[in-house]
């Protein structure tokens, strides 16, 4: 596969960003088979968010003014509850270590209205890119601020004991003999004192309008000179100490005005939007009265953060023209022509994703390495039970599962989760008490566990 690659001579990546994070560079093939380890099927969604990442990777290896123009295509994906819609970003999200959020859209209101502006989904965004490269910077001053945590439990200890001698050598291996104990785990009960930050000057709160989030004033931030850093003692045990002074040291050595600037380039550069429930604002069959015009206020919102705006946030402006959307809805009754048309314009990229039967249910059961059944069977793990879940019990909960969504209402692949814990509730319930051993799943099993709702046609009885 031969990929188009400017010319070096005239290539200026975009400022700030490297020309490969983690998985951005992977082909879409690539992403395709590691989605493959943790979602079974819909290959058609898959191919079209490896095809949305890579084009990330290669608008970032263009020039600065040809890079400006080329933005995003936003996907919209089609189906019904449980197939793997919300699945599918989440894990792109987690290959990508992009900012990443998932917001519903039944949760906004119209300006105006009380309740969540649009707007605030992107600032949302940028906290969470704030955390995420405070982790990451964390990782970088880990070990100085370790050091530095060292020294400062070292002189707590040392005062709570009253250690010290007149000698300057006597100091020095009384010191070192507290290092020792400290380094082995001896000391880890001693109450010692620590001096923490004094919260109650924290902030006070403006209330915005309706709909506008509040706004922390730290009036210690605004005017240092006047309020100064003001601490307290605190007593606590070593252990706890260590955690407290560990955050102290790391918060010391990061630079936020740094990572405040970093996040909201990283948001603007490779965040992704994820937006559910987006057939719930569409007015079915275009009607535009009662409760459907707040929807169609709620899309005339939604529409300039999608098309490319500015949003404020207390971190600084934020450009939307380079985040990733992809909107997902059921769409069973609204249909997608049925959002205002240039909302529909925004997303392109139309995925329908299938519905899932039997067959699928037995692929999710056994298939992806973190399914339902290998998570049980590590949770049983911890208390020394081996569940052994055979080939016909599999089958006759994937039969079960797929009954119960016929006859009710169909949510996908999570009726599997209602069945299996109805199953295995006694064995969870049991395990801490019971010898330590081997449990055996199979279809007998199962029908006898499930004998009730196998055997009622009228399955709302019941909770599945």
């Amino acid at each position: 596969m031969v990929f188009y690659m400017p010319d070096s001579s005239r290539r200026t990546p975009l400022e700030g960003m490297s020309s490969s994070t983690r998985a951005d560079a992977m082909t879409p093939s690539e992403v395709v088979a590691e989605l493959d380890r943790y979602i079974v099927g819909q290959q058609d969604a898959k191919r079209a968010v490896a095809v949305a990442l890579r084009n990330r990777w290669r608008r970032r290896q263009l020039p600065r003014n040809v890079a400006d123009e080329v933005l995003p295509k936003n996907i919209l994906m089609i189906g019904p509850t449980g197939v793997g819609k919300t699945e599918i970003a989440r894990r792109l999200s987690r290959l990508t270590g992009s900012p990443f959020l998932k917001v519903e859209a039944t949760k906004f209101t119209e300006v105006g209205y009380v309740g969540r502006d649009c707007e605030s989904m992107v600032r949302d965004l940028v906290e969470i890119a704030i955390d995420i490269i405070r982790t990451e910077r964390r990782r970088d001053v880990h070990a100085a601020a370790t050091r530095a945590v060292e020294d400062r439990l070292l002189e707590a200890i040392a005062a709570a004991q009253g250690t010290g001698a007149a000698d300057g050598r006597s100091r020095i291996e009384a010191r070192e003999e507290l290092r020792r104990k400290l380094r082995d785990g001896e000391l880890e009960d001693l109450v010692v004192t620590i001096r923490v930050p004094d919260e109650s000057t924290a902030a006070f709160k403006i209330a915005g309008a309706p709909g506008m989030e509040e706004i922390d004033v730290r009036l210690g931030e605004m005017m240092p000179g006047m309020f100064g850093r003001r601490e307290k003692e605190r007593r606590v045990k070593v252990s706890e100490a260590r955690t407290i002074l560990q955050r102290q040291e790391e918060d010391a050595r990061l630079d936020r005005e740094a990572i405040e600037k970093e996040a909201v380039r990283r948001v603007e550069q490779t965040g992704i939007l994820f937006i559910d429930e987006l057939d719930k604002v569409a007015a079915p069959g275009g009607q535009s009265h009662g409760p459907d015009v707040s929807r169609q206020g709620v899309q005339r919102d939604l529409l300039p953060i999608v098309e490319g705006t500015i949003v404020q946030t207390k971190h600084g402006p934020v450009r939307t023209d380079h985040i990733l959307f992809i909107a997902a809805g059921a769409f069973h009754v609204a249909r997608p022509s049925d959002l205002i048309p240039e909302l529909q314009g925004r997303f392109p990229i139309r995925v329908e994703l299938d519905a899932l039967g039997r067959e699928e249910f037995v692929r999710i059961l056994t298939e992806p390495e973190s399914s339902l059944i290998r998570q049980y069977q590590a949770l049983l793990a911890v208390d020394g039970v081996e569940l052994d879940v055979r080939e016909d019990a599999i089958e006759e909960i994937a039969a079960i599962a797929d009954r119960a969504n016929a006859l009710m209402e169909n949510i996908g692949a999570r009726r599997l989760t209602t069945v299996l814990e109805r199953l295995l509730e006694p064995v969870l319930f049991d395990a801490p008490d019971r010898a330590r051993g081997k449990i055996v799943i199979d279809s007998a099993r199962v029908r006898e566990a499930l004998a009730e709702v196998v055997e009622q046609d009228d399955l709302a009885r019941y909770v599945l």
